[in-house]
């Protein structure tokens, strides 16, 4: 069966659903209850027809001003970060409180970037959430705001149930949103606007409509984009819809005409090309000439020092690096096997003269072709 076909959805066994703070709080002031019960009725019943659910869910801080009696959301990196910290508590007694009746057990999950970028520590996370939905009990995952900082933070919670998502090996990632999709205009300006139905998630025309001149330039919908396409990189369908649609979530699992769904007939990445993928902050750029673009992205070989034209930025063996083509656009990004001091000197080098440049005899490979993945 093609997985461009929404039926595909009757028989997702593990779902990714994440909501975020515009869909749980009153215009960001505190957390609307009811339309957390209403949420979690949906996730049971979608967990009564033997799926499991992990759910990704902002809303802390907006939770946190309200407790600690602010008058607004502070703009204070220090005052953020204490008002997610009261509020992460406020947000997971909201669902326990909306799940205990249902004899359903909660756990709250916190990740940052590091949890990600450690390979040990991704194994380990990913070993953690499938040992509790082996025991039936419904995960909350939030970033960790309360640690963490504007350098090495996902962003968005978009992105973060997009590497959930290749965490467990999901089958659906549900993005909930104030839109009712992704529309080829903006349809609060163009009464002819069109929902997109289906499309395939690589599909460059999707772009245009997501960036800044496009519809949803300013709507939050390319980071949606984004997440659809890293969730896809495991095989993971998304579907993107409208949080205040009527039982939006058993619709979407039903197969029914709702929200935009996304999917790609290419073949799913390994877990380690998952995981180099899932990784967001590259510390440099090696650009490449077009002879190493062809054989990095069409023959799927290494990259050598002699492709490489120039260096920019400051990292260390091992650190991510982006690959760029001669017009920036990035084509791979790797773990490098040669600190930015030295790659400078491999530049144009072939691989046989390592020993001379350097005074050893390092890898051949400026990046391995186990450890680069194309984008």
């Amino acid at each position: 069966m093609s997985h461009r076909d929404r039926s595909s959805l009757l028989t997702a066994r593990r779902w990714v659903v994440k909501v975020g703070s515009a869909m749980l709080t009153d215009e960001g002031r505190r957390l609307n209850h009811g339309v957390v019960h209403a949420l979690v009725q949906q996730l049971v019943a979608l967990r009564e027809r033997g799926a499991e659910v992990i759910l990704v869910s902002s809303g802390a801080i907006a939770a946190g001003v309200v407790r600690l009696g602010l008058s607004a959301r502070p703009t204070d990196l220090h005052a953020l970060q204490a008002a997610a910290a009261v509020g992460q508590s406020a947000l997971i007694r909201a669902y326990e409180d909306a799940l205990s009746p249902q004899g359903i057990t909660t756990a709250l999950v916190l990740l940052n970037h590091d949890d990600i970028r450690a390979r040990d520590r991704y194994l380990n996370a990913r070993s953690t959430l499938n040992a509790l939905l082996e025991m039936g009990v419904l995960p909350v995952i939030n970033e960790n705001d309360t640690v963490v900082t504007d350098e090495i933070r996902f962003g968005d919670n978009d992105t973060l149930a997009a590497l959930v998502a290749n965490l467990v090996d999901a089958d659906a990632l549900l993005i909930l949103t104030d839109q009712d999709g992704m529309y080829d205009a903006d349809p609060r300006q163009v009464a002819q606007a069109r929902r997109i139905e289906i499309a395939d998630v690589n599909d460059p025309g999707l772009d245009a409509m997501v960036g800044e001149g496009g519809a949803f330039g300013r709507g939050g919908m390319i980071t949606k984009l984004r997440a659809a396409r890293l969730a896809a990189r495991s095989g993971t369908l998304t579907v993107i819809a409208g949080g205040r649609v009527p039982n939006v979530v058993t619709s979407v699992a039903a197969g029914a005409s709702v929200g935009t769904f996304l999917s790609t007939d290419k073949r799913p990445q390994s877990a380690r090309k998952q995981w180099l993928a899932s990784l967001q902050h590259a510390r440099g750029t090696l650009l490449l000439d077009a002879g190493a673009v062809a054989v990095v992205t069409h023959q799927g070989r290494s990259l050598l020092p002699v492709g490489v034209v120039a260096v920019e930025g400051e990292f260390v063996r091992g650190d991510l690096v982006r690959c760029v083509d001669r017009n920036g656009r990035e084509v791979a990004r790797g773990l490098v096997n040669y600190p930015a001091t030295e790659a400078r000197q491999l530049i144009g080098k072939a691989s046989a003269g390592i020993e001379v440049t350097l005074g050893y005899g390092g890898p051949p490979e400026m990046i391995h072709r186990d450890n680069m993945v194309c984008v």
